[in-house]
C-alpha cells in the first residue's frame, strides 16, 4: 500500500483552498507561496501519536531545509490540506509520507480545530491556518527504527512525556516550535491529563448517576391470541431483529462495533467496567442521549487493535497496537458520510449529478463514501469493486451493498418467518421486506407494512432519520415486534377517520392544505421486543413510512406501544406532575389524556405540509428544504397540532369535553418529560420550543412555589398560534424561519431549567429501560 502511495504523482505547485477569516471555503484556491505571502486563511492537519503506557508524545525534528521553523522539534506529523482534499485523508497521507506509518481511519481521533495566526521570516511568511488536530493513541511507544522518515520534511523523531513537552512549550524553549499552551492548543494536554488521571471511584459515581435516570421495567404481552405457527415465526423474527442492532452500531460510527465488543468483553473486570457496559447498552454509542450527546467514554476506553504491517518491520516487535478512536463531539453525519465532509462539499458534488442520482444522494437508503479512502483501507475498495474512474472523490453506496452480509442474513430469516406465519398479510410483509433488504427498493414493503393485518405485529427496516444530524436524509435500521391489542385498536378508529377533516380545518392558509389526505391506519400493540435505533429514550408510538411518495399517495400508518406508554406514565409522568404541577391541577393528569394525545401526535404527522411548492414554483418536500431542522420542527408540529386537533374534535362532539383540562395539564407535565431527553434530541428540542412559546404567551404560568399551571383562558389561542406558525414555515420550506424559531424558543430557559433541577433533586426517572422476558428467553434458547 505504501508503494502504491509513493507512486502518486507529485504536484509541481501545491494549491490551497482559500478560506474566510471564520473558516468557510471561499470557492477559490491559490499556490502555497502566494497564500503564505498574502496571509490567506487556509487549512492544515496536525497528527499526534500518543503512547498510553508511557504517557509520551512522539515529536519530530523539522528538516533544516523547511521554509518555516527549520530544525525545530514539532508535532508528530503535520501538513497542509491541498485544494480539494479532505482533512482525514490529508492526516492519513501526512503520517504515511513523513513517518512511514499507514493507518485506517478508525485510528484517528479529531480532538479540536485550532486557529494559528503568526508571522515569521521577517514578515515574509504569514501563517493564518485552521488546523484539524488529530490524536492517534498507541498502547506502547513505536520503536524509533520502525519509522521511515521523509528526508525533505523530517530529520529525527523522539518521544517526550506530555507533561515535559507542556513545560518546554510554556518556557518557550528555542529548540521547539512555539505553541501557546495557555491558549487553544493547551486543550491537547488538558484532554490527555483528564483522560488518564480521572479517579475511577468518581467516574463510577458519575455513571451510576447517569444510569439512575432510567427506570428498569419489564414489558411483556399475552401470547394466547397467537396461532402456533405465528409463535414459531416469532422466534425467528426476534433473531432477525437482533441484526438491526448490528447494523445500527455501524451506522452510528465506524469504530462503534469494535467498541461494543470490547466493552462487553471487559464488563466483568471491575465495577467501573460493568457500569461503562451498562450505560453503553442503553445509548448504543459512547455518547449519552440524555446529555446533549456528550461523550461518557473516551478513546482510552476503546478497543485495542493490532496492525502488524502499519510500519516497516522491527525484529521482536509484534507491530502497531492502537486504540480505535471516536471523537468526543458526536459527528453530526454519524457514519452515513465521510467524517470530514462538510455541507458545501456534499452540495457541490450532489449538484454535479444527474437528477435521479441527486435524489439517491439525498435519499434514505444510501451512504456517502470517498474514493480516496480506498488507498488506505482495502475494505472500501472491495465494496465498490473497480469503480474508481470518477474524478470526484465522493460516491454513493446503497444500503444493500454497504450492509450486504447482515441484510442477507436478515432477509433469509424474514423469508423463513414468512414461510411459518399463518397470516397472509404478515407473509407479504416479510417476503417483500426481505426483497427490499437485497434490492434497496423499500416502496412495496412499506405499502405491505401499512396494510398489515396480523395479530403478530412487525416493523423492521430503515425508517427514522434522527441520527443524520447533518441533513436528516439517512435512515437508521430498527425493529419492533409486538402483539396487537384488538380492543384498543378498535377504539382508535375515530382518529384515522377524521384526518381529512382535520387537514381541511388546520390553522394555516387554505392554499397550503391537501385535498387528498388518506386516513392513517392505527394499530395498538403490546411490545414484545425492540432493537436497532431504539437507544436512549424509548418511543411510545411511531408514524411511518417517511417516504414522501407514499405519504402523498397513501398517507401513513401508526403503531402505538401501549405497555410502553403505561410504564412511562406510571414511572415518570405522574411523579413529574407531583413535583412540577400546582396541587389544584394535579388531579387532571391521567393516563387517558396522555395516551390520547400520543395517538393524536402520531396522526398529525400524516397531515400538514409534506410535498410542497416553493415560492419559485419548484416542487420539493419539507424534509429536503429544512434538512437538519426538519426532525425537531416536525416533532413540535405533531405535538402542538395534536393538541389543537383534540380541541377541534371536542368542539365537534367527537370527544368528550371533559377531556379538555386533563389534556392540557397532562401535556404540560409531558413537556418536562420530553425536555429531559436533551435539546440535541428532536423530541426534546421540539418540546422546549412549545413550552417556551406557550409560557411567553401566558398559557403556562409559573407560581411562587415554583410549580406550573395552565391558564385555560389563554392556552387554546396560544396552541392555535404556534400551530399556524410551524405549519406555515413547513408549507413554505422556509429554513431561515425554522432556524429563527428554534433558536429563539428551542433553548433551555430559566423556568425550564428550574423545573429540571427540581426533578433531579427528587430523582424522578427521565425514561425507562425495557426488559423483554419473552424475547430474552427466545434468544437464550437460540444461543
Amino acid at each position: 500500500m505504501a508503494a502504491e502511495l509513493n507512486q502518486m504523482p507529485v504536484k509541481e505547485e501545491e494549491y490551497f483552498d482559500v478560506l474566510t477569516k471564520t473558516g468557510e471555503k471561499t470557492g477559490f484556491s491559490k499556490p502555497r507561496g502566494d497564500v503564505h505571502r498574502d496571509g490567506d486563511y487556509h487549512r492544515a492537519v496536525h497528527v499526534w501519536i500518543f503512547a498510553e503506557s508511557t504517557q509520551e508524545l512522539l515529536i519530530q525534528r523539522r528538516a533544516d531545509c523547511k521554509d518555516s521553523w527549520a530544525g525545530l522539534w514539532d508535532i508528530s506529523s503535520a501538513g497542509h490540506i491541498s485544494a480539494g482534499d479532505s482533512s482525514l485523508i490529508s492526516a492519513m497521507r501526512e503520517l504515511q509520507e513523513e513517518l512511514g506509518v499507514t493507518l485506517p481511519k478508525d485510528a484517528f481521533e479529531l480532538l479540536f480545530v485550532f486557529l494559528q495566526e503568526c508571522t515569521i521570516n521577517d514578515g515574509k511568511f504569514i501563517n493564518n491556518e485552521y488546523n484539524d488536530v488529530y490524536l492517534v493513541t498507541t498502547i506502547d511507544p513505536i520503536p524509533l527504527e520502525a519509522f521511515t522518515l521523509q528526508e525533505s520534511e523530517v530529520s529525527a523523531v523522539k518521544y517526550i512525556s506530555f507533561e515535559e513537552y507542556r513545560r518546554v512549550l510554556a518556557q518557550e524553549h528555542p529548540d521547539y516550535v512555539p505553541y501557546d499552551v495557555n491558549g487553544e492548543y493547551g486543550q491537547l494536554f488538558t484532554i490527555i491529563e483528564k483522560r488518564y488521571k480521572e479517579n475511577a471511584e468518581a467516574r463510577s459515581l458519575s455513571l451510576e448517576k447517569q444510569l439512575n435516570r432510567y427506570a428498569s421495567t419489564s414489558l411483556s404481552a399475552e401470547l394466547t391470541g397467537l396461532s402456533a405457527s405465528d409463535k414459531e415465526a416469532l422466534t425467528v423474527l426476534v433473531k432477525a431483529a437482533t441484526i438491526m442492532d448490528k447494523i445500527l452500531y455501524l451506522q452510528v460510527w465506524c469504530s462503534n462495533p469494535s467498541l461494543r465488543d470490547w466493552l462487553k468483553e471487559k464488563a466483568d473486570k471491575s465495577q467501573l467496567d460493568k457500569l461503562k457496559w451498562m450505560y453503553y447498552v442503553i445509548n448504543k454509542s459512547p455518547w449519552s442521549s440524555l446529555d446533549e450527546n456528550e461523550a461518557f467514554l473516551t478513546t482510552a476506553d476503546s478497543a485495542v487493535k493490532l496492525l502488524p504491517k502499519a510500519t516497516k518491520p522491527v525484529p521482536g516487535w509484534k507491530g502497531f497496537e492502537y486504540r480505535t478512536a471516536f471523537p468526543a463531539a458526536k459527528p453530526p453525519g454519524a457514519n452515513f458520510y465521510p467524517p470530514d465532509m462538510d455541507k458545501m462539499e456534499f452540495n457541490l458534488w450532489k449538484d454535479s449529478l444527474q437528477q435521479d442520482k441527486q435524489e439517491e444522494a439525498m435519499g434514505f437508503f444510501s451512504v456517502i463514501r470517498r474514493h480516496s479512502e480506498s488507498l488506505f483501507e482495502d475494505v472500501i475498495s472491495q465494496k465498490v469493486g473497480n469503480d474508481t474512474s470518477s474524478p470526484q472523490d465522493l460516491y454513493m453506496v446503497p444500503y444493500s451493498q454497504e450492509y450486504s452480509s447482515l441484510l442477507s442474513e436478515a432477509a433469509t430469516l424474514l423469508r423463513k418467518a414468512g414461510d411459518m406465519s399463518s397470516s397472509s398479510s404478515l407473509k407479504r410483509l416479510l417476503y417483500s421486506k426481505a426483497d427490499a433488504f437485497l434490492s434497496n427498493d423499500y416502496y412495496d414493503s412499506d405499502i405491505a407494512w401499512m396494510e398489515l393485518d396480523s395479530k403478530l405485529d412487525v416493523t423492521i427496516g430503515p425508517y427514522e432519520t434522527y441520527e443524520d444530524a447533518l441533513f436528516g436524509y439517512k435512515a437508521t435500521f430498527e425493529a419492533f415486534i409486538g402483539v396487537r391489542d384488538d380492543k384498543a385498536t378498535a377504539q382508535l378508529k375515530l382518529f384515522g377517520d377524521q384526518l381529512q377533516v382535520l387537514e381541511r380545518n388546520l390553522p394555516m392558509d387554505n392554499i397550503y392544505k391537501s385535498e387528498n389526505v388518506t386516513a392513517a391506519p392505527i394499530r395498538v400493540i403490546q411490545l414484545l421486543y425492540n432493537a436497532g435505533d431504539v437507544k436512549g429514550p424509548q418511543t411510545v408510538a411511531f408514524n411511518l413510512p417517511n417516504d414522501e411518495r407514499i405519504v402523498k399517495d397513501r398517507g401513513t400508518s401508526m403503531v402505538m406501544l401501549k405497555n410502553v406508554s403505561e410504564a412511562k406514565f406510571k414511572l415518570i409522568l405522574k411523579p413529574i406532575a407531583d413535583v412540577c404541577i400546582t396541587e389544584e391541577q394535579q388531579e387532571f393528569v391521567d393516563f387517558e389524556s396522555f395516551f390520547t394525545h400520543t395517538i393524536c401526535h402520531e396522526c398529525c404527522h400524516g397531515i400538514g405540509p409534506h410535498t410542497i411548492t416553493l415560492p419559485n414554483g419548484q416542487k420539493s418536500t419539507v424534509r429536503l428544504e429544512l434538512q437538519e431542522l426538519h426532525s425537531s420542527l416536525e416533532e413540535a408540529k405533531a405535538d402542538i397540532v395534536g393538541l389543537w386537533a383534540l380541541r377541534f374534535l371536542m368542539d365537534k362532539d367527537l370527544l368528550p369535553k371533559s377531556l379538555a383540562k386533563s389534556m392540557y395539564v397532562s401535556f404540560l407535565a409531558g413537556c418536562f418529560r420530553s425536555v429531559r431527553f436533551g435539546l440535541e434530541e428532536a423530541h426534546g428540542k421540539g418540546q422546549a420550543l412549545q413550552f417556551n412559546y406557550l409560557f411567553e404567551r401566558g398559557a403556562f404560568v409559573l407560581h411562587p412555589d415554583e410549580t406550573f399551571a395552565i391558564d385555560f383562558e389563554k392556552v387554546e389561542d396560544s396552541v392555535a398560534s404556534l400551530s399556524r406558525e410551524i405549519l406555515t414555515i413547513q408549507a413554505k420550506g422556509d429554513k431561515e424561519a425554522a432556524k429563527t424559531l428554534l433558536q429563539k424558543y428551542g433553548v433551555m430557559t430559566p423556568p425550564l431549567k428550574r423545573a429540571l433541577e427540581k426533578l433531579e433533586t427528587v430523582q424522578v426517572p427521565v425514561d425507562i429501560v425495557p426488559d423483554f422476558p419473552i424475547a430474552n428467553q427466545i434468544l437464550l434458547n437460540i444461543n
